[in-house]
């Protein structure tokens, strides 16, 4: 082991510490909340706290369902340096102006604290608990930065060309890999050439992530979300071609110049990431958005997996108890939920359930082998949809009703916004690896079945049209005859919020 990381491991034992020790009077549970770009944190939080703080409809959250909670609070963040979670302007967001809030671009913590009575009678006779629950909301982008801890610059370039020059991305790095091709490595240090490559390699990542591709490996993570450290010199290097160059950089070179900011990159952002926030975590929710990848096709499916996978090795899982999270936090629960559910009919569930299964199988092994408990779970954090019966040419579809954001489109016709609609999104396959696997002429006649259903799946649906999940507005709250607003809607957020703290509570 390098020194660094037992000098980074020393410090987390006194601060993990330092932490226990104040945790004595109320006991606090750290929650991670992560995912990629649109797979819905900021919305998950929103609810999540909003549901708990207005005693909302979770009939399997235990707490909640055994009437044991006295009371819940937002309280001051523990962590003074870290921007706070705006809970206020998100929730307004949802219900005043029916508009979904603004993405995670940053880290952000909230406290929540819980009052409860324990569900042990003896527990009980020793007054009521009380948990302080402090959400961390952090962009999983980041995430796919961690595993650049353990390569060189060398390494990281290979691995980004090789993704830069497959067939599905060639295209959307052109201008990138043109600017690279006319670039002398060696030649003295620029930094209109450096920052020149380093824009055009971010507007490579940019065009992955857009929706018609929806790719998601784009690993340097903040170079689509750099927050304040836009335009830094640590964010203005890029991959280089390096396959016939000497083993050591010139010095003063170019190359050098982008080696040393790779290196700073790690230093000055990753590992204070790492060691400040993901490293501190004991419960785990990863958010996948698996319908977007499935808008964009098999090839941002595999593209999912392979992200979701480096991301979930990097996580620190492992079996806790009060004892050993004294000195070292290790991640004792990880949920991995499918979201945007509602936008399918509740008998699609289990296979977009079985879809998330199969795309993180990886990250689910290497939890499950450290000790960890696992689950997954397809949900709405906020249910944007109602579910009805419609009839097409003479046979009954399952259809959900739900109001199209603005400059949606639908068989053609735009929508303002204002209008409600039944659809019928399509079914999804039965079996999730007939999605994965390739369409070509060494195929077998099952695989190239499997592959011919996904295809017609991709392309027709009951009226001929191709398959789409349209993105909805946030729904009207019902109102009670007082004039109350109810919590927000959702789908099994009770069954998340109960695996993921009501252990806690018990």
């Amino acid at each position: 082991m390098k020194l660094t990381a037992l000098a980074d491991e020393a410090l987390l034992a006194l601060e993990n510490l330092a932490g226990t020790a104040g945790d004595l009077g109320v006991p606090s549970l750290r929650l991670g909340v992560t995912g990629l770009a649109r797979a819905g944190k900021t919305v998950f939080i929103t609810a999540l706290v909003h549901n708990l703080l207005h005693g909302g409809r979770l009939p399997l959250f235990d707490a909640a369902a055994g009437r044991r909670i006295s009371a819940t609070s937002l309280q001051p963040q523990p962590d003074d340096a870290v921007p706070r979670f705006d809970y206020e302007s998100h929730v307004a967001a949802l219900i005043n102006e029916r508009i979904w809030p603004q993405s995670t671009r940053q880290v952000s913590e909230l406290r929540l604290t819980i009052d409860y009575e324990s569900a042990s009678f003896l527990n009980r006779t020793l007054g009521r608990g009380r948990l302080h629950l402090d959400i961390v909301d952090y962009p999983g982008e980041w995430l796919l930065d961690l595993p650049l801890l353990a390569k060189d610059f060398r390494t990281f370039s290979d691995e980004a060309l090789r993704l830069a020059r497959a067939p599905g991305r060639q295209t959307l790095a052109a201008d990138y890999l043109d600017i690279l091709s006319r670039l002398d490595i060696n030649a003295p240090e620029n930094e209109g050439d450096a920052r020149a490559l380093a824009k055009a390699f971010t507007a490579y990542l940019a065009a992955c992530r857009a929706d018609d591709h929806a790719l998601s490996m784009l690993p340097p993570g903040r170079f689509l979300m750099p927050g304040d450290m836009d335009g830094s010199p640590a964010l203005t290097f890029a991959p280089l071609d390096l396959a016939n160059a000497t083993t050591t950089a010139p010095q003063g070179s170019l190359r050098a110049m982008m080696e040393r900011r790779y290196e700073a990159y790690k230093k000055h952002v990753i590992r204070p990431f790492f060691h400040d926030h993901f490293a501190r975590l004991d419960r785990q929710i990863v958010l996948v958005d698996a319908l977007q990848a499935l808008n964009a096709g098999p090839a941002a499916l595999r593209d999912l997996e392979t992200a979701l996978g480096q991301v979930l090795t990097s996580f620190l899982p492992g079996r806790s108890s009060w004892l050993s999270s004294i000195l070292t936090r290790r991640i004792d629960r990880i949920l991995f939920a499918a979201t945007k559910a509602d936008h399918l009919h509740r008998d699609d569930h289990d296979r977009l359930e079985a879809i998330l299964r199969r795309l993180v199988a990886r990250g689910i092994e290497h939890a499950e082998f450290r000790g960890a408990e696992v689950e997954v779970l397809a949900l709405a954090a906020v249910r944007a949809t109602r579910e009805a019966t419609v009839r097409h040419a003479g046979e009954e579809l399952p259809a959900i009703l739900g109001t199209p954001l603005p400059g949606e489109t639908v068989n053609g016709d735009h929508y303002d916004g204002r209008t409600e609609i039944a659809m019928f999104p399509g079914d999804l396959p039965k079996d999730p690896d007939s999605l994965f696997e390739p369409l070509d002429s060494e195929s077998s006649p099952s695989e190239l079945e499997a592959e011919s259903e996904h295809h017609r799946l991709q392309t027709e649906v009951a009226d001929g049209n191709a398959l789409r999940f349209v993105r909805f507005r946030p729904p009207v709250l019902e109102r009670t005859a007082e004039g109350l607003t109810l919590s927000l809607p959702h789908i099994r957020l009770d069954r998340a919020i109960n695996f993921l703290i009501g252990d806690r509570l018990a």
